[in-house]
Formats: C-alpha cells, sequence, structure tokens
C-alpha cells in the first residue's frame, strides 16, 4: 500500500470550553487559513487521525470537519493521496495580498528599522536578479566540474557519518580542512600561518562581517578601492563605518591619496591581487606602502583574495598578508569561484592575537560553522582532487578569456577599452555615451547578465561599463553573446 505523506496544519485554537463545537473550530479554523492564503491550493492536510492526535481530541469532529470542507468545494479527496486545498478553487480567493504589498504598505504607515540598515540598502548600489547566462561575474564553469567525484565523496561521508557528526562542531572549523588551508595558502598564497588561526565561514561576505565587528566600532572611517566591491559597503554600513572612497589607478589602490583624504582611517580593504572591479594588480610599491601606513597609523588591512588561482599572464603574485611583518593582515578567501557558490565555505586567516577575539564573534554570529560540507571538502584537497581541478579550470578559463577578447576586439574595434585581462574570472569595459545600468536592465530580458561598472563606484564620478564574467560562458556561445551586448550598445549611441 502506498505511503501517503503527512501535511501541514494551520494553527487552530481549540477551546474545549465554550459554545463552539469542536467541528465548528476545526471548519473555521481551515476554511480561514485557505481563504487568507496561508494553505494554497493542492497543498496537503493532515489526515483525520493525525490531527486529532495533534489536537488532543476524539476523532469525530474532525471527520465532521473535513466532510464539511469537502462539500463546500474546499477540500478535495483522491484515493492513495490524501486530502489537499481543493485545486480548483479560484486563485483569488486562496491568495491573500502579496507579502511585498503589505510591507511596502506597512513602511508607509512608519516602520522602523535601524539607521545601519538603511545604510546597508543604499550601499548595495544598482541590484537586480541574477541567472544563468553569458557574463554573469559571480557563475563559474558549472560544465566542467567533477559532479561525480564530488557526489562520490558526499555518499562516502553520508554513509560513514556517526552521532559525532550530528553535534556541534569546532568554531574555527574542521581542523583536517584547516591543517590542508593552511598547507595550501603557504605554498600557493605566500601566506604565513598556520591552521590554528585560519577560521572557516559561509563565503568571504561573512568573513568579513565577523572581521568588522572585531575590529571596527560605529563612526571609524574605512579606505575602501574606489571602484570597488558593492557589497562590501553594505558590511561597512551594517557596522555603522563611515566609507572613504580612495581611487584604483594602473598600480592599484592609490595609497598617497587615500592618506591625504584621511590618515587616520581605522582600516582598508583591498583587493591586491586582482582588483574587483577593474583587475589591476597592486604595484610591490604601493603594497609596501599600504603596510607602512598601517603600522604607522596603528591601522587594519583586509585582504580579500577572491580569485587569485587563475592568472594568465606574468608570474604569479604572492598575497599582501605574506609580506607583512607587523600582524596588520586580516586575509579572506573563499572557494565560490575555484569550486561552486553554493558550497558556502570561506575562510579568514587571522593574526595569532586576534584569534580569542574572532572566535567572541563568531559565538554571536552562528556559533560554529556547518561540519558536514567540511568534511567533503577536506578528502576533495587531501586526495589531489583540487590541486586537479584548478589546473583544468585554468586552462578552460584561459581559452573562454582568450574567446571574450578577441569577440570584443573583432564586434567593438577601437569603440571598447577593456582591463583586467591578465588574471581571474572576469574582465571589465569601459565605455562612453551610454546608461550601463539601462542596458544591464534590458540584457537581462535577454539572458544577458551584465554587471554595470558604474554600481561600483560611491562618489558622484563614475565610469560606465561593464563587468563581464567569462567563467560559464562556452567558446562556442561567445560570438552570439558578444554580439547580443554590440546591438545592445550601439542602439544606445557609445561613442
Amino acid at each position: 500500500m502506498k505511503k501517503v505523506p503527512s501535511g501541514i496544519a494551520p494553527v487552530i485554537q481549540i477551546q474545549k470550553q465554550t459554545s463552539n463545537s469542536l467541528y465548528t473550530q476545526i471548519y473555521e479554523g481551515y476554511r480561514k487559513a485557505i481563504v487568507d492564503g496561508s494553505l494554497r491550493t493542492g497543498q496537503r492536510v493532515p489526515s483525520t487521525r493525525v490531527l486529532a492526535l495533534e489536537l488532543g481530541i476524539s476523532r469525530m469532529p474532525v471527520l465532521n470537519a473535513y466532510a464539511q470542507l469537502l462539500a463546500e468545494g474546499y477540500f478535495e479527496s483522491r484515493v492513495g493521496s490524501g486530502t489537499v486545498v481543493s485545486k480548483s478553487l479560484p486563485q483569488r480567493t486562496v491568495q491573500a495580498e502579496p507579502a511585498a504589498a503589505r510591507s511596502r504598505g506597512l513602511q508607509r504607515e512608519g516602520r522602523q528599522v535601524s539607521k545601519r540598515c538603511l545604510n546597508a540598502l543604499s550601499a548595495q548600489g544598482f541590484y537586480r536578479s541574477r541567472g544563468l547566462g553569458p557574463f554573469n561575474v559571480s557563475q563559474i564553469g558549472f560544465d566542467s566540474f567533477p559532479l561525480p567525484l564530488w557526489n562520490s565523496l558526499v555518499t562516502r561521508h553520508a554513509r560513514n557519518g556517526g552521532a559525532k557528526s550530528f553535534d556541534y562542531g569546532d568554531p574555527m572549523g574542521l581542523k583536517e580542512l584547516r591543517e590542508r588551508i593552511a598547507e595550501y595558502l603557504r605554498i600557493a598564497r605566500g601566506v604565513r600561518c598556520d591552521a590554528g588561526q585560519i577560521m572557516m565561514v559561509s563565503g568571504s561576505q561573512q568573513g568579513l562581517e565577523i572581521t568588522s565587528r572585531v575590529l571596527l566600532d560605529p563612526g571609524d572611517q574605512v579606505w575602501m578601492e574606489e571602484p570597488g566591491y558593492r557589497f562590501a559597503r553594505s558590511v561597512f554600513a551594517c557596522s555603522g563605518c563611515v566609507v572613504v572612497p580612495v581611487r584604483v589607478d594602473a598600480e592599484g589602490l592609490n595609497v598617497a591619496a587615500g592618506a591625504k583624504k584621511c590618515g587616520r582611517a581605522r582600516a582598508v580593504l583591498v583587493t591586491p591581487s586582482h582588483q574587483y572591479p577593474l583587475g589591476v594588480t597592486m604595484s610591490a610599491s604601493r603594497r609596501l606602502q599600504l603596510l607602512d601606513w598601517a603600522e604607522s597609523n596603528g591601522s587594519w588591512i583586509i585582504e580579500d583574495d577572491y580569485d587569485s588561482e587563475y592568472r594568465y599572464e606574468g608570474m604569479p603574485v604572492t598575497s599582501l598578508q605574506g609580506l607583512d611583518r607587523n600582524s596588520r593582515v586580516v586575509y579572506i578567501g573563499t572557494f565560490s569561484k575555484v569550486l561552486f557558490p553554493a558550497l558556502r565555505l570561506g575562510y579568514v586567516v587571522i593574526p595569532e592575537d586576534l584569534v580569542e577575539w574572532f572566535l567572541a564573534a563568531r559565538f554571536a554570529v552562528d556559533i560554529a560553522p556547518a561540519t558536514f560540507l567540511q568534511a567533503v571538502l577536506a578528502d576533495f584537497i587531501g586526495e589531489g582532487h583540487f590541486a586537479r581541478h584548478i589546473r583544468r579550470m585554468r586552462l578552460l578559463y584561459a581559452e573562454r578569456r582568450n574567446a571574450l577578447i578577441e569577440n570584443l576586439h573583432d564586434q567593438f574595434g577601437s569603440l571598447v577599452e577593456m582591463t583586467g585581462t591578465e588574471a581571474g574570472m572576469h574582465l571589465s569595459v569601459l565605455l562612453n555615451g551610454i546608461s550601463d545600468r539601462e542596458i544591464s536592465v534590458r540584457g537581462a530580458r535577454d539572458n544577458l547578465w551584465l554587471a554595470p561598472l558604474s554600481s561600483c563606484y560611491l562618489g558622484k564620478t563614475a565610469r560606465q561599463g561593464f563587468i563581464l564574467g567569462f567563467g560559464s560562458t562556452s567558446v562556442k556561445e561567445m560570438p552570439t553573446a558578444v554580439h547580443k551586448l554590440q546591438t545592445l550598445v550601439r542602439s544606445k549611441g557609445a561613442t
């Protein structure tokens, strides 16, 4: 006999000492839940036996209520399928006013949120829904990820996990994984660390959030690259900090300009290996200047090393943290680009004397990171799959980058200026005479995911252009994708 899954009952307040019968109370509770949209068409409801047990009453009132709801067309029942809210009910009857509309109405009545939250909303700048398709900056080469291998590791841990795997893990993260990350960072990125300094987080955004909780107070001034990563501005805004935009040129963050503008800033966020979004690499002289500035002012450097594994021209660039001799750098990395974003795993390399403070902040945020996928990733790295995957993807992304550059040259000619072509998984194109935000919205209608460059600027003077991710766009798809972009740009009269 086929087992029918149990449904979820709406909140029904049963009053046994009242003039209303139990049958009436159950009937009215369901009818109200259906009319106000809490229960939707096709949604399964519990069996009469299960509901009677949950309510602590006999089954007869429940049977009578269900019979009435079936008779009036609110419920429908089929043998072997259980009882569901009738699929024939008109949508307007069973759907309440959308939550977003109700929320807007309440906002008009003056509902209050924190000023920091309001600042975070304004700091996000231009934002829209993103999907799979050409040029999405956040997408990787999903088609080339070793999914069968990954699934086999997941299955292994699912089968072998004991009762201990259900408990809270180490607040710093799985030790085995941290040891392997430390080894990788020392060799591949020149980071000076051991496993005791590494904290696992759910991506670089949480790493930045925890770091700001430890290092920054409301009102503190923080340098940010101009243009820079707009979602980092939201973190600083939620911390009540004042973001100071410092311009980026061909050598990266202009340290002298930052010191002249705000010499006593509490911290600076930089992407020195592959600046986001322009893609330039911070020069050696600028790195040393920044370290000297941080030491002399007692300031902190937050290094976001989000996609340094992929470099196509020149020698590999070591981390800024590896040059630091005074423990002023907090290093943040992520597996979102090198593996896949849904993994939600990143890490923070913490100066040794700050580890206990980061632990305190971690407990305030989420106590400890989830352990299951950490164990899977530890095996993925330890068995050599991670290193092989990086080598394979570096070749793939180099082909896709070359195809994008070639097609941009062919279809735009001298109209377009490109930056950040030497590394990473995106490049930026600079264009004059357009509104990049308007074109971005139009492109999304044709499954073209264009991140507008202007949204990365905090100041009033913003360059127009696009940040083009090439990780998820195949060489075969690239000509068509670039042609769509060219059509959009020319229709808006770029010069």
